[in-house]
C-alpha cells in the first residue's frame, strides 16, 4: 500500500466540480456557493480552461466597504447583481496536477493558507478539485482500516 503522501491527487479529488464563468454575476456565484454548500468556485472559460477562482470571502469583500454594514440584504444582493465574477476572482489560483501527490497538495495548501486546489489535467483543463476535507477523509479512512485490521476484528 502506498503511503498517504505518495498517493495521486486524482485518487481522492472530486471530479464533479461546480464552476462559474467570468461573466456570471457575483449574486449568481453566491447562490451557487450557498446551494451547493461549498466555499470556492473555479472560474472556467468555454473550453473548461481554468482562468481563476472565486471564494465566498472574495464575494463578500466586493461589497463597497464604506457602506458594508449599512446595506440591507436586498441592497447587497442588488449590488452583487451588478458586478461580474471577473472583477472579484483571484486570477492566478494555486493549482495542482492530477498526477501530483497528495503530500504535495497538502504542502501547497498549508504554504498558501488555502483550503482547496483546482486540479488540472495534462492539457491544463480543470479535472477536479481537492480540498483539505478530502485529505482528512483519506487519513481517517486509512486510520480506521489499519485499526480494524490490527484489532483482529472480522
Amino acid at each position: 500500500m502506498k503511503s498517504l503522501v505518495q498517493e495521486a491527487v486524482s485518487d481522492i479529488m472530486n471530479p464533479y466540480v461546480v464552476t462559474v464563468t467570468p461573466y456570471a454575476t457575483l449574486a449568481a456565484a453566491y447562490e451557487l456557493l450557498q446551494k451547493n454548500k461549498i466555499r470556492r468556485l473555479p472560474v472556467v472559460d468555454n473550453s473548461k480552461k481554468l482562468i481563476g477562482i472565486i471564494t465566498l470571502k472574495d464575494i463578500l469583500e466586493a461589497k463597497p466597504s464604506d457602506i458594508k454594514h449599512s446595506l440591507s440584504l436586498e441592497e447587497a444582493y442588488r449590488y452583487l447583481s451588478t458586478l461580474i465574477v471577473s472583477v472579484a476572482m483571484q486570477n492566478k489560483p494555486v493549482t495542482i496536477y492530477q498526477t501530483s501527490t497528495i503530500g504535495h497538495a497538502a504542502e501547497l495548501m498549508l504554504d498558501n493558507k488555502i483550503g482547496g486546489l483546482p486540479v488540472l489535467d495534462a492539457n491544463e483543463k480543470l479535472a477536479g478539485l481537492i480540498t483539505e476535507s478530502d485529505i482528512f477523509r483519506l487519513i481517517v479512512k486509512r486510520w480506521r482500516d489499519e485499526n480494524y485490521l490490527g484489532s483482529g476484528a472480522h
